[in-house]
C-alpha cells in the first residue's frame, strides 16, 4: 500500500511539473498589461481573460489576451517540423490573403503572430502554446503597425511570466 500511495504521489507531481503556462489567472497581470499599451489604458480582469482599450494610444488599440487549452497535436507537429511556420503562414494566407505570418520568440513555449487587414482596419494575434496550455494575444486597430505593436509590446511585458521557464 506505501509504494502504491508513494508511486501516485511521484505521477501526480510529474503532472502538476507538466501544466504548461507558469501563469493560470491573468488578473494577477493587469497593471502590467496596462502598462504595456500605456497611456489611459482600460483593462477588464478576469481570471482566464485581460481585455484592454486605449483610445489615446496611437492607431487605437482594442487587445484580449485569453488563457485556454489546446490539445490537438498542433503544438506537437510544430516542434517535430511536421507544421512548419511557412506551412501556417499559407493556411493563414488561405483565409486572408492580406495575412503574415512571422515567429514570436516565447522561451519554452511555441509561438508566433499573424497580422492581416480587414475591413477598415487590421488586427494582429499571437498565438503561444506550451504543455497543451494556449495562450492568444489578439489586438484590433486602425492600421497594421498599431495592432503589430500593441500584440509585440503586450507579449514582451507579459510572457516571460506567463510562459515561464
Amino acid at each position: 500500500m506505501r509504494c502504491l500511495l508513494v508511486i501516485l504521489c511521484s505521477l501526480w507531481s510529474q503532472a502538476v511539473l507538466a501544466q504548461g503556462f507558469a501563469v493560470h489567472d491573468l488578473t494577477k497581470l493587469s497593471e502590467d498589461a496596462r502598462s504595456a499599451l500605456g497611456g489611459d489604458t482600460a483593462v477588464q480582469a478576469q481570471p482566464l481573460q485581460l481585455i484592454l482599450t486605449c483610445p489615446n494610444c496611437e492607431g487605437a488599440p482594442k487587445a484580449a489576451l485569453q488563457l485556454g487549452r489546446l490539445t490537438d497535436g498542433t503544438e506537437s507537429r510544430i516542434r517535430s517540423g511536421k507544421t512548419t511556420m511557412g506551412a501556417l503562414e499559407t493556411m493563414c494566407i488561405q483565409k486572408n490573403p492580406d495575412c503574415r505570418l512571422t515567429t514570436l520568440p516565447a522561451g519554452p513555449a511555441v509561438a508566433w503572430i499573424t497580422s492581416y487587414a480587414f475591413g477598415t482596419g487590421a488586427g494582429a494575434t499571437a498565438i503561444v502554446l506550451r504543455d497543451g496550455d494556449l495562450l492568444t494575444i489578439d489586438a484590433r486597430s486602425t492600421d497594421r503597425g498599431a495592432a503589430e505593436d500593441a500584440v509585440l509590446r503586450l507579449a514582451q511585458k507579459l510572457l516571460p511570466r506567463i510562459v515561464g521557464r
